[in-house]
Formats: C-alpha cells, structure tokens, sequence
C-alpha cells in the first residue's frame, strides 16, 4: 500500500507533461495565426490606400491668380496702360500635374471686388482663359462675361447702417466675390497635357482685391462612390483585399501540407514505366526483316516497290532475264548509318550487330551485265507477283 501513491505521482506528472504540451502547441499555433491574421489586414489597408491614392484626383485646386499690368503709358486716374493679365501655373512643384486624364472638371475664377463707384459704373467685362502646354503652344481658349452684382441705393445704405459696427471693427467689408465659370466640363489630353493658363480681364477700369483660380473635379462611377461614401467603400475595399489574400494563403498551406502526406513517386514511375513500354514498341517497329544469306549468316535486304513500267520491261527480256537496276537493288544491303541507327537504339544485341556488320561486306565480283557471275551462284531474288 505505501508503494501506491509512486505510481500515481508519475501517472499525474506525465499527465501535466502532457497537457503542457499541448497547451504550448495551441499557444503557438495561435500565435502564428494571429501574426498572420494582422498581417494580412496590414497588407489589405496598404492595398486600398495604394489604390485610393492612385485612382483619385485631387477634388479641388485653388490657385492664387497674381493681377500684372502695364505702368508705362503714364495716365492718370483710374484707368490702367493694359488689361489686367495673370499666368497660373498647373503644375505642384514643377513635377507633378494637377489634372488628371480623362477626368471632368470644372474650372473658375473667383474675382474680389470692392463696391466702389468705378466698379458699380464699370458693366459688363470679359474673361478670357487660355491654356497652353510644354513649349507655351496654347491647346485651349475659352471666354466669359461677367458683372458686379447689382445693389440699389437703398439697400446699400441699409446695409452699412445695421453691418457699420463690423465694418469699423474691420470683421467685414464692403465687397462681393465674383465667381466667373470658364470651363463647365473640361477633359486633361493624355498626349498634350496642360501646364499653364494665362487669364485677361478684358476691362482697364476695373479695380480688383485679387483673384483665385478654382478647378473642381466631376466623379462619376466609382470614383463617385470613393467620393462621396468614402467609409463604405474603405471597409468594402479592404475587406475584398483581405479575403483574397486569406484565400491565397489557405490555399498555400493546403498545398504545402497535402504535398507532404501525398508525394509523388508512383506518378513518377508510372510514367517512367510508360516511357520505356513506348521505346520498346518503337525498337520493335524499326527492327528490319531479317533472311538466311547464302553462307547462313542473316543478310538484310530491302524489297523494291515493283511498278507497272519494270513490269513492261522485264516482259520484254524475257522471264529469265532480270533487269540491271533491280539486280542491283536486290543485292544492294542497308548501308552502314541505318545499322549504326538500328545497333544504337538498344533493341537489338551485340550478336545482332556483329552478324549486320559482316552481311554489309561489299561483294566482290562487279555487278554488271558483261561479267561472270560469283562463284556462289546467282543470287537469290524474292519472287514478286505483278497484278498484270
């Protein structure tokens, strides 16, 4: 009975080895699963910025509209030498373009005008705009009418009454902003990009604040939705990214783990075996037909095609003459390349080979038709029926 509790203590400790074990492989392997997990959510949001940053324009460009004008002419009063010009450039940092190709956008100038007398009497004026690219070759021009908003007497005096406060505490100002449309839909040309735009004010007595040049873009499709749904559509995006890419790494583990339990030895062999099944067959097919020589040795011969006019022929001379190129083929043997093609192909034996070479030895006596035939006799011809 004293000896009882040993064996439960050891029972118990391996049992605690046990369930250590197992408890440091799940740790682990939630471990790995969690890195993974994040990982795959960092390389999704990566994508989508990636995407995001890539596909959409910038939504609006406000660029400062700098007013130049002649000072030379030396007249006095409010009347300028020259229209009033401006050079915009379209161009962040000299590098990169603002437009975008093939992407609407509507482009305006914003004028700050005083509500000065001048500028009350001064009417209707025109805008122009034209756009040049590399080299100042202008691919675009566009003109505007524009006038100060029209305010009675009255209302004007009503105005500064209840707003004199702000303007003697300098937090207003009697001004308006003029907002001049150019282009309603204009569309960035891939293979002339703009660089530039020169603006004129076509009026030499209008006083100015300053001007802005305004270019907003129109999305439409997708882009509309990255717009104006940008929530949405960063969880849609980012959760598309990161399913694909966990189907990708589940299907690569799949293939990892499968390709260790399943090698693929028999699918080797099988076809290794099949290979040699189709080489025998083809050294099957190229071995000649073999007969017994006058000496018993096997001697190789091939059988001429018998044609219609050789049959004409050998009707003349008789039946037991044979004609000079027939004798000649028949006792004609393989020459020495289709045996060293037919030896090489591992078919047939040494044996083989050695009884081919010596039935390829030249005969000795001259075949033609004035000479004795060899000792041995004539030779023996296959018979060959003719269908005549």
């Amino acid at each position: 009975m004293a000896s009882d509790p040993v064996p439960a203590l050891l029972w118990a400790q391996e049992v605690g080895h046990m369930v250590m074990g197992r408890t440091r492989k799940l740790l682990l392997q939630f471990g790995v699963l969690f890195c993974t997990i994040l990982l795959l959510l960092w390389v999704s949001v990566f994508l989508y910025g990636s995407f995001y940053y890539s596909y959409m324009p910038t939504v609006s460009h406000l660029s400062p509209a700098h007013i130049s004008y002649r000072t030379d002419c030396g007249s006095a009063g409010p009347v300028l030498c020259s229209f009033p010009v401006a050079n915009v450039s379209l161009v962040k940092g000299g590098r990169d373009r603002v437009l975008m190709y093939g992407q609407p956008y509507r482009i305006s100038l914003e004028l700050e005008m005083p509500e000065s007398p001048v500028n009350q009497d001064l009417g209707m004026f025109m805008v122009t705009i034209a756009c040049y690219t590399r080299g100042g070759r202008v691919i675009s021009t566009s003109a505007r009418s524009a006038m100060l908003h029209y305010r009675s007497t009255l209302l004007r005096l009503l105005d500064t009454l209840i707003f004199s406060g702000l303007f003697l505490s300098g937090f207003a100002e009697q001004k308006q902003l003029l907002e001049v449309e150019l282009y309603s839909d204009y569309r960035e040309d891939s293979y002339t990009p703009t660089t530039g735009a020169v603006i004129e004010i076509q009026s030499n007595r209008i006083q100015l604040y300053g001007a802005q040049l305004r270019i907003h873009a129109h999305f439409t499709g997708l882009r509309y939705l990255l717009y104006n749904f940008p929530v949405t559509s960063a969880v849609i995006g980012i959760a598309s990214n990161f399913t694909f890419l966990s189907v990708i790494v589940l299907f690569s583990y799949l293939q990892w783990v499968w390709g260790g339990i399943w090698p693929r030895h028999r699918l080797t062999l099988q076809v290794t075996n099949r290979d040699k099944d189709v080489s025998q067959q083809e050294g099957q097919r190229r071995t000649p037909n073999r007969r017994p020589g006058p000496r018993g040795r096997a001697e190789l011969t091939r059988v001429p095609e018998k044609s219609q006019d050789d049959g004409d022929q050998a009707a003349v001379l008789g039946p037991g003459s044979q004609l000079p190129e027939e004798k000649g083929r028949a006792l004609q043997p393989l020459n020495e390349e289709g045996l060293d093609q037919e030896t090489s192909d591992g078919s047939g034996s040494w044996e083989d080979a050695a009884l081919l070479t010596e039935a390829n030895l030249p005969s000795t006596g001259p075949e033609t038709l004035g000479s004795p035939e060899p000792p041995g006799g004539p030779p023996r011809l296959r018979p060959a029926c003719s269908s005549s």
